[in-house]
């Protein structure tokens, strides 16, 4: 856990792969603990194509009968179809915007929103921009993307910045993905 924080967690992320990634995982994570979701990134990626959107908009409903019985992942059916769903939808964004890099940073700017957490407690499970990303993201299609579910991803893909003020990753200038 320490080393995603320190490394991967709000690092500004334009890589679509990374970012369906991203989608798919914190959308896993809905009711569990990220720790659980973590242990199983492997699992996921041999399971979901390495994350590919275009090739896992194209599973069919064997190949995801299949991944029900894989342990490396959380075999919730609705989640393991959710995948499916969202990565039509995904390409569908990268085809109206070129990538979804694009329409998601679109919502910033293009520029990490940086917030100035004291302490964990501080932080917010949802936000306006998280609601507003979440309702067009539903618009379009896609599931299991709920205004906090939206926001963990904002944060896992740096374009919010919530490391609390004096957590040693905040001040280091990290390298976009």
């Amino acid at each position: 856990m320490r080393e995603y924080h320190d490394r991967e967690w709000g690092v500004p992320s334009h890589d679509d792969r990374h970012l369906f990634e991203m989608l798919t995982l914190e959308g896993a994570q809905a009711g569990l603990s990220w720790a659980t979701i973590l242990n199983r990134r492997d699992g996921y990626r041999r399971a979901f194509a390495n994350f590919e959107p275009a090739k896992v908009a194209a599973f069919d409903d064997r190949r995801l009968e299949r991944l029900l019985q894989d342990p490396g992942i959380i075999r919730n059916r609705l989640k393991v179809y959710g995948t499916r769903t969202n990565a039509k939808a995904f390409v569908r964004v990268q085809a109206e915007f070129g990538s979804f890099a694009t329409y998601l940073w679109g919502w910033v700017d293009g520029k990490t929103v940086v917030n100035h957490p004291r302490k964990l407690g501080d932080l917010q499970p949802t936000t306006d921009l998280s609601d507003g990303i979440s309702k067009d993201l539903k618009r379009r299609g896609f599931t299991f993307v709920g205004s906090t579910i939206v926001y963990s991803l904002l944060q896992s893909v740096g374009v919010v910045d919530d490391h609390v003020d004096g957590c040693p990753s905040k001040p280091k200038r990290r390298q976009d993905r």
